[in-house]
């Protein structure tokens, strides 16, 4: 049967989905184009507004798996549009923020919070509710294709305004756009209506949400890949938050930095799409850990040589195309190893890990650039480490294939 006769009922869910989430991550990964200008208007440090994106990784990181299983109560819809109006909130304060407190309760708090409500793992799980598990991880490739766009959009149109009117106008332009979260939110909480499929044997569709958390770091399939996503947060916010800062002290122009993370949104859904179809077909986890190997190589490559406008555009095309890769596999492995029903709340367990990596990038690279007065040394320890992570994941994946919960804990 064709894929879209296969999706036509629930496409209205999919593609609200699809929407909140390329606005949620869209807007947030631009958020590095406005550090400049800002932290010189309301004179705070770099390493102030990098520890204001540090708090919105770990509130996002350590929320996920609460806003996880308030889905499981309460259902999807309220927790999304709770979290879109929290992300207006949050980017309001920003564009009218005078000192670091603002700044610090508008992007961290605020934001964070949000996307612990209307990010990858709410949107995943929600797709992945929404269709049958025989093309489930190709649908989850779609939908983290569709929500790359909002980088490709957001931060042209930001650096655009920001440019033209100053970093506040570009923020209230940002907080306009973030409006729209609220009807995407509302037609992606449909989902609420589709009935859980029947529990299999191996499923803790029954369980507790206790057990089943202590099912999962039970499990050392899902032990490695958590441990292993903290490299993958550290990589990615060290490039959102200081890419835009280390091409300004390049010399490169401002618009350039836009134009990148455009280009590693345009490429995130072609990544998005591919390792969506891949994971239907290979072993999600040893997926994952060439991904964290290729962004590895490819951070080495670029650091390394000098910046001009030709590597780094390329450079964006590369880690694009791995960027959001790592969501419907992510999302397809939890599926996989514990079911459906938990599935919000134990892929936000694991997400914890990748925001305690986040920090480190936003916050430690901010440390380390104010301290030593170059971002040399932060790219190499990103380099080493996800290496280290990428190697350690390919080679459990492929000796220890994952193994479904034990069943005794199904029904405690």
């Amino acid at each position: 049967m064709p894929l879209l006769q296969v999706l036509r009922p629930t496409l209205p869910i999919l593609i609200g989905a699809s929407i909140m989430l390329t606005l949620s991550m869209g807007l947030r990964q631009s958020l590095g184009i406005f550090m400049q200008p800002l932290t010189h208007d309301i004179h705070i440090s770099v390493s102030d507004f990098t520890l204001a994106l540090a708090v919105q990784n770990l509130a996002w990181g350590f929320l996920q798996p609460l806003a996880g299983a308030m889905t499981t109560r309460y259902g999807f819809r309220p927790i999304m549009i709770v979290g879109s109006l929290m992300y207006i909130a949050g980017l309001a304060l920003m564009a009218t923020a005078n000192g670091l407190v603002a700044i610090m309760i508008g992007a961290g708090v605020l934001i964070g919070t949000s996307l612990a409500c209307t990010a990858a793992a709410i949107a995943m799980s929600v797709a992945a509710r929404a269709v049958p598990a025989t093309v489930r991880s190709t649908v989850l490739g779609i939908v983290s294709g569709a929500g790359s766009l909002g980088a490709l959009l957001s931060a042209p149109i930001g650096q655009m305004l920001n440019e033209g009117f100053g970093w506040r106008v570009g923020l209230a332009g940002f907080v306009v756009m973030s409006v729209l979260m609220i009807p995407a939110a509302w037609y992606a909480g449909r989902v609420d209506q589709v009935p859980l499929p029947k529990p299999s044997a191996d499923d803790i569709g029954d369980a507790t949400a206790a057990t089943a958390a202590r099912t999962a770091f039970g499990n050392a399939s899902f032990v490695v890949m958590t441990c292993a996503y903290l490299v993958c947060g550290m990589q990615l916010v060290f490039l959102t938050t200081h890419l835009p800062s280390y091409l300004a002290i390049c010399g490169l122009d401002p618009m350039l930095s836009a134009q990148t993370l455009g280009m590693i949104g345009g490429f995130n859904v072609l990544g998005s799409l591919f390792f969506g179809w891949a994971g239907q077909r290979w072993n999600k986890l040893a997926l994952l850990g060439g991904i964290y190997i290729l962004r590895s190589l490819a951070l080495a490559w670029y650091f390394m040589l000098p910046a001009t406008p030709f590597s780094t555009l390329l450079f964006g095309a590369i880690m694009g195309f791995l960027w959001m890769g790592v969501g419907p596999l992510v999302a397809g492995a939890v599926a996989e190893m514990f079911g459906l029903r938990w599935q919000a709340m134990i892929q936000g367990l694991a997400f914890m890990s990748h925001q305690i990596g986040s920090f480190l990038g936003a916050y430690g690279g901010g440390v380390i650039y104010d301290a030593l007065g170059s971002y040399n040394m932060a790219w190499r320890i990103g380099v080493a480490l996800g290496l280290a992570g990428g190697i350690v994941q390919v080679a459990f994946a492929l000796l220890r294939p994952s193994q479904p919960p034990t069943p005794v804990l199904r029904t405690a």
